[in-house]
């Protein structure tokens, strides 16, 4: 079962705010999240039907740091495309 939780952030840089306008949002969550999941919170938490969700898989980058390796945790990315009448608020810019 899919829990708000399980979304990390909504991540803006120039290419996100670029697809906000289109009204596309990413959204990075952890790997067991599915479609089917963040379409379910977007109903419940939010209130909207997202039209349309993608996703990839984002494998976490091994790391040194003074010698010792590490990984950094892996993540999945979705593309949600939101009705053109639907707006969240607290995801405003």
């Amino acid at each position: 079962m899919a829990d708000i939780t399980d979304i990390k952030a909504i991540i803006y840089t120039e290419k996100t705010l670029g697809l906000q306008e289109e009204g596309v949002i990413v959204v990075q969550t952890t790997p067991r999240m599915t479609k089917n999941g963040l379409k379910e919170v977007f109903r419940e938490y939010f209130g909207i039907k997202p039209l349309k969700v993608n996703s990839m898989r984002v494998n976490g980058k091994v790391k040194r740091f003074k010698g010792v390796e590490g990984k950094r945790a892996d993540s999945k990315k979705f593309y949600v495309k939101l009705p053109e009448d639907a707006k969240i608020e607290s995801l405003a810019v």
